[in-house]
């Protein structure tokens, strides 16, 4: 049976029975018992959204196959088990990208649309929902609908960010981003501190497509928040740079005591410190301009067997500095640092979900090594800041929110509810709906 974990690792599977479909027009796998189900695509959902403890998961890696292609507008048909990283390899030398690229290819269709997820154009364009034209949905009723802005409109929205709760999505139409090449004029640029990041961002906004920053979680004083920005535009230029090479495997479990403060301190240290000009300008091919962290297969290990919760958190931009500044001298006296913080902004650009995350504000994800109470500790002190700011948590990236914080993250669950399937469910969704 295979181990359908979630990448954070925690919390740890119990009695998951894995179900699995090969066809988008089969029928949908339940469980004889009446026990639930849950999509499953490549398990690249931090905490317990991807899992669905005392109940079945559905693999979706059996509906792998594209449908059609229009050369023409860039509108690909596939079916939910593809993977980004597979639209990528067969469209990319066609002239087409991504809409909308997150921190990490393995991510399904499906799952991307679950998930509503974001990446570095959020300002210019919005989530990955945006730019779904249409799906299919088989809920537990047997029936299969096609889902758009113009049909089953309630359920479009309700599925898009929906946390695979309305039921299966089948298939995927997707608008495709034209590009002239696969690299990305790409500028890094040292900042000393966050008021510099804030300064930059404003200005780099303006000028380039996609923006990310690292950010030092380990730095205080007048440094606090130092880091690099990156930012870019896809390149008009074609030749004269090699494609990277294949990603290697994280050779072992990690043992707990290596992500001591010290080492945390060192390895910040040391990054901030690879570029040594303020501003470097660069050709740069789109695979380590958007997934650095793909190069390394199974990554999540370095955190060892206990695994670790990922916290991405986005406030609203009339308080960002003071509200972002707190949230850094609470994890820097924690001694908790993370060496995986990323630091962006999301844009005014609403998405057609009705439980998607990003808000118009300033957007923090950070690791924490799972070192038990004292970890879960810190997160409610950042929730509380978060709370008393009008934010919100990401919850397909959550493991322990409380059932409070989920609905001021999500104020329209509610309506939300009523389109759940009622053969659906997932330990997150039980966990902050307080459902036994």
């Amino acid at each position: 049976m295979k181990n359908l974990e979630s990448w954070g690792r925690f919390p740890k599977l119990h009695d998951q029975k894995v179900l699995g479909i090969a066809s988008p027009k089969a029928e949908l796998p339940l469980p004889p018992d009446g026990r639930t189900v849950l999509p499953y695509g490549l398990g690249r959902s931090y905490g317990d959204s991807c899992i669905n403890n005392d109940n079945a998961v559905i693999d979706t890696s059996g509906l792998s196959c594209f449908i059609s292609f229009d050369p023409e507008r860039g509108v690909v048909r596939a079916e939910s088990g593809v993977s980004l990283a597979t639209i990528l390899r067969v469209f990319v030398p066609r002239g087409w990208f991504l809409p909308v690229p997150s921190g990490t290819k393995f991510v399904t269709l499906g799952g991307a649309i679950a998930n509503d997820i974001h990446g570095k154009n959020h300002h210019k364009a919005g989530t990955f929902g945006r730019h779904v034209l249409s799906f299919g949905l088989l809920r537990s009723d047997g029936v299969h609908r096609t889902c758009s802005l113009h049909e089953n409109q309630d359920l479009f929205a309700a599925t898009v960010g929906g946390l695979g709760l309305t039921g299966l999505i089948t298939w995927v139409e997707l608008q495709l981003a034209p590009i002239k090449s696969p690299y990305i004029d790409s500028r890094t640029t040292k900042f000393r501190n966050l008021d510099e990041f804030f300064d930059i961002s404003a200005e780099s906004d303006k000028l380039f497509d996609y923006s990310v920053s690292w950010v030092d979680c380990t730095s205080e004083g007048n440094n606090l928040g130092r880091g690099l920005f990156m930012a870019g535009n896809f390149s008009q230029r074609t030749k004269n740079k090699k494609a990277p090479s294949l990603a290697l495997p994280f050779p072992c479990e990690a043992p707990s005591w290596l992500l001591n403060s010290f080492f945390m301190r060192s390895f910040n240290t040391l990054y901030y410190n690879k570029q040594v000009k303020r501003s470097v300008d660069a050709l740069t091919h789109y695979e380590p301009f958007f997934y650095p962290l793909d190069a390394i297969l199974n990554w999540n290990r370095m955190y060892g067997k206990r695994g670790f919760f990922q916290y991405q958190l986005v406030v609203p931009f009339e308080q960002d500095r003071n509200i972002i500044k707190e949230i850094f001298r609470r994890i820097t006296r924690s001694k908790r640092a993370s060496f995986l913080a990323v630091l962006k902004t999301f844009g005014d650009v609403p998405s057609p979900g009705m439980m998607s995350f990003p808000d118009k504000g300033v957007t923090l994800a950070l690791d924490f090594a799972n070192d038990g109470k004292p970890t879960l500790a810190l997160m409610d002190e950042l929730d509380t800041i978060v709370k008393e700011a009008k934010g919100r948590i990401y919850a397909a990236k959550d493991a322990r929110m409380s059932p409070e914080m989920f609905r001021l993250s999500y104020p329209r669950v509610d309506e939300f509810k009523q389109f759940v399937d009622p053969r659906f469910s997932s330990s997150l969704w039980r966990r902050v709906m307080e459902l036994s």
